[in-house]
C-alpha cells in the first residue's frame, strides 16, 4: 500500500508586528522565544518571504533551522527567490518582463548563500519563484524563465505566475518537462488574474492563499490592507477538495496562507489543517482568544507546549 500523501500547511512569513498579542504570547513578543520556534509547534512549514525583499543571511538561515528542529524535527521551510530575479526594479511604474528584470552576479551569490544555509541543514523544501501579474506568457518571458530555472536547477523549484495567459496545456507540458512545480493560487480575480487551479507538474504540489480583498488589492496605500481577509468555511472547503486532488498527484504538497493581516493566515491554516486531517489541531491559546471560532477545532496549547482549558 502506498504511503498517504504528505501535506504540509503553514503561513507565509512570521515577522509581523500585528501578530503580537493576537497569535504571539508575551514570551515571543519579548523575544524570549523565537517566532519560528513557536510556530513550529503548530505548523510543519513556513514560507520565508523576507528572502524576496532581502537575501537570507546564512547565519540567520542556520539559526532558523536549529530553532525549528528543536521543537519539530519534521519541519521545513520554503523560500521565495529574491525579487531581483522576478520583478522590475520599477515594478510600481512599469510592467515586469524579461527586458526589465535586472539581477546581477552579486544577487545570485547572495541568494545561493541564503538558500544553501537551509539546504545544508536539510530544511529547504522548495524554492518559490514568484512573478507579478504583469509578467505575461510571451516568447521572451518564456526564454527568460527557462534560463532562470536552469540557474537554480539544484533546488526543488516552483513558479508562481499570476496572469492567466500561463494557464494552458503548453505551459503545463513545459513545466512537466523541466520538473518544475506550478504554484496554484487564490487571489482576487481582477482583469486577467489567474483563477484557482490544481496543477501538479513535479513531485511538489503548491498552493498559496492570498485572500480575496478585491477593494484593497491595487488601490490601498498600505500593502498590508491587501491581506486583510479571513476565508469563510465554504471557501476553505473548496480549497480542501483542490488540495486533496493536488496531493494525490504529488509527493509533497505545501499549502501556504498569505492573508497575514492580524494573523488571519494562521487561523485559516489551522482550519484547513483540521478539514484535511479530520481531527482537532494544536492551536495557540492566544489565537483562540483572538478568534473564538477556533474553539471547536482546537487543542489549546500555550507557549510552553502545555494544554489548557479556556474560561
Amino acid at each position: 500500500m502506498p504511503p498517504p500523501p504528505q501535506i504540509r500547511i503553514g503561513t507565509a512569513g512570521w515577522s509581523y508586528k500585528d501578530w503580537d498579542g493576537i497569535l504571539y504570547p508575551p514570551e515571543v513578543s519579548r523575544k524570549k522565544v523565537h517566532p519560528v520556534e513557536f510556530l513550529a509547534r503548530f505548523f510543519d512549514v513556513i514560507e520565508i518571504n523576507t528572502s524576496f525583499y532581502g537575501h537570507i543571511r546564512a547565519e540567520l538561515g542556520r539559526l532558523w533551522c536549529r530553532k525549528a528542529a528543536a521543537v519539530n524535527p519534521n519541519f521545513v521551510f520554503t523560500a521565495k527567490l529574491h525579487r531581483s530575479f522576478t520583478h522590475s526594479p520599477l515594478a510600481v511604474t512599469e510592467p515586469t518582463s524579461a527586458v526589465s528584470i535586472r539581477p546581477n552576479d552579486e544577487d545570485e551569490r547572495l541568494a545561493r548563500e541564503g538558500l544553501e544555509s537551509l539546504a545544508s541543514e536539510g530544511k529547504l523544501g522548495a524554492l518559490l519563484i514568484q512573478f507579478p501579474v504583469s509578467f505575461k506568457n510571451t516568447s521572451l518571458n518564456r526564454e527568460y524563465l527557462e534560463q532562470l530555472l536552469r540557474q537554480f536547477i539544484e533546488y526543488p523549484r516552483l513558479v508562481e505566475v499570476r496572469h492567466d495567459s500561463w494557464d494552458n496545456p503548453g505551459t503545463i507540458a513545459e513545466f512537466n518537462r523541466q520538473n518544475v512545480g506550478f504554484c496554484n493560487i487564490d487571489q482576487p480575480l481582477l482583469g486577467r488574474s489567474l483563477s484557482p487551479t490544481e496543477h501538479v507538474t513535479s513531485g511538489v504540489g503548491y498552493v498559496r492563499l492570498h485572500g480575496r480583498n478585491y477593494d484593497q488589492w491595487f488601490d490601498s496605500d498600505n500593502r498590508n490592507d491587501r491581506y486583510n481577509y479571513l476565508y469563510k468555511p465554504a471557501e476553505l472547503a473548496k480549497w480542501k477538495e483542490k488540495v486533496e486532488v493536488i496531493a494525490s498527484k504529488a509527493e509533497t504538497t505545501y499549502v501556504i496562507a498569505n492573508n497575514h493581516f492580524q494573523a488571519k493566515a494562521a487561523v485559516n491554516a489551522l482550519e484547513l489543517k483540521h478539514l484535511l486531517g479530520g481531527k482537532k489541531v494544536a492551536t495557540p491559546e492566544t489565537l483562540v482568544r483572538s478568534y473564538p471560532e477556533l474553539k471547536d477545532i482546537a487543542k489549546v496549547e500555550d507557549a510552553s507546549g502545555n494544554y489548557s482549558l479556556l474560561a
